[in-house]
């Protein structure tokens, strides 16, 4: 298929349909007036906007959100927007439940939908916010009449993004939100000027739709918020996902196919195909594995990252050599840090290179402290003193027994693993395939 095919074929995919259209606004007009009724009933006054992409009209055809703010007086007090926060979800939605980002809001349905009812203060410059949800509205007023030309654009690159596993700004995902998407459309002019520009970028990429350049950023991907200078839109964004994002561009391009815009889901390991996968690799794999803490998932991914990394660091600092390493997670279920290293087994002994022989207090210093040890040596290696001590930790997990604790964990993760955890190595890491089956499929057969 050429080019025009693939787009219009997607186009039919995600554009949504007229009886989606009129669903939608129906169910808009009845959650507002519900919240306007409620409003009514507060000493204090407010108003309501619709937020997001289905105020913008650039949603996917299937997608059933709908983001519903409620904006207080800036002057009022942050106990008390929370408190007629919640009254006004309430009321918009009697069986919703109360969830939490930066302040409470109410989570709920109505006719299918899923709503948000979330309260913010209306300030008069998005630099002005007194919570993050603050800007919002402003990211909504901002591309009123521009985007509408490219809302179909802007919907076959959200399809591209979430095909490749680049879509989304939790921090989980660390890809591309929808107001990014629409930004970039916007600033290159549709969905095929995007991919053109994005297969010949060079990092870090710097874009700033209304000149404010005020800062600078260290960042991969660098979008200015329009609204607000101090801010990168793209800061959620990983290095890894602006060079997804490339990859696909470039392959798109080259070969246009509609499978760059659908998901696929691998058929899980089973404790044999993962046993299969090690033997052949023959590397020592390990894994911590404990009870998943009860986190929202932008609290908990990024504790499991953190944790992830320093017993990487620390593992490499061992002498194991980790060639790659993951971490996979289920609510309410069990988590896990998985590292897998080249080396098994170290020697018995390990060098210990001392100071310079010539620096006097230094040299003596180390000459005297190994002496009378039980060490080889000191000798003299070059113009350094050296000694060849026993090595107290020769397996990755003798290491990590030893040193989990002393790594910078996540805090939650450290109150988990201090709860309970089980340290999997070699073949008992087919273990995990009962939990996480699938994400050891993308494991060990990884894509761009």
């Amino acid at each position: 298929m050429d080019r025009a095919a693939v787009l219009e074929t997607i186009r039919g995919r995600v554009v949504p349909s007229e009886a989606e259209r009129e669903a939608l606004a129906t169910a808009v007009e009845e959650l507002t007036a519900r919240a306007e009724a409620a409003i009514e009933t507060l000493p204090v006054e407010a108003d309501t906007v619709l937020v997001g992409s289905t105020a913008r009209g650039t949603w996917l055809a299937g997608d059933r959100d709908i983001d519903l703010f409620v904006r207080f007086p800036p002057s009022l007090p942050r106990e008390n927007l929370e408190r007629y926060g919640l009254d006004v979800g309430y009321a918009v939605l009697p069986d919703g439940h109360e969830e939490y980002a930066e302040h409470p809001y109410v989570k709920g349905s109505i006719d299918g939908f899923d709503v948000d009812c979330v309260p913010c203060y209306a300030v008069e410059d998005a630099t002005q916010i007194r919570s993050a949800v603050d800007r919002t509205p402003f990211h909504s007023a901002y591309l009123e009449g521009a985007i509408e030309p490219l809302a179909d654009d802007v919907r076959i690159a959200k399809a591209f993004l979430r095909g490749i596993g680049a879509y989304g700004s939790n921090l989980r995902t660390e890809g591309f939100s929808g107001f990014l998407t629409e930004l970039l459309v916007l600033e290159y002019g549709g969905f095929l000027e995007l991919l053109e520009a994005a297969a010949d970028w060079s990092t870090p990429v710097e874009i700033d739709p209304e000149d404010h350049g005020r800062r600078t950023f260290d960042d991969p991907l660098v979008v200015v918020d329009p609204t607000d200078p101090e801010r990168n839109v793209a800061a959620v964004c990983s290095a890894t996902n602006v060079a997804r994002l490339q990859h696909y561009a470039r392959a798109f391009l080259s070969s246009p196919s509609t499978e760059s815009f659908e998901t696929t889901d691998p058929e899980p390991l089973s404790r044999a195909d993962v046993r299969s996968q090690i033997d052949g690799r023959g590397t020592t794999p390990l894994a911590v594995r404990f009870s998943t803490p009860d986190l929202v998932e932008d609290q908990l991914y990024p504790q499991l990252a953190k944790s992830l990394d320093s017993i990487v660091d620390s593992l490499v600092r061992g002498g194991f050599e980790p060639i790659r390493a993951d971490r996979f997670a289920e609510p309410d279920g069990s988590a896990a840090l998985f590292v897998e290293c080249a080396v098994a087994e170290l020697p018995a002994i390990e060098r210990h290179t001392g100071p310079p022989v010539d620096v006097r207090v230094h040299a003596e210093g180390f000459y005297d402290a190994y002496e009378s040890t039980d060490v080889v040596g000191p000798f003299i290696d070059g113009d350094r003193y050296v000694v060849e001590r026993s090595r107290e930790h020769r397996t990755p997990e003798e290491w990590l027994e030893a040193s989990l604790f002393d790594v910078s964990l996540g805090p939650h993760v450290e109150t988990a693993l201090r709860t309970d955890h089980d340290l999997l190595v070699g073949p008992a890491v087919t273990e995990l395939a009962d939990a996480f089956g699938a994400e050891l499929a993308r494991y060990f057969d990884p894509r761009p």
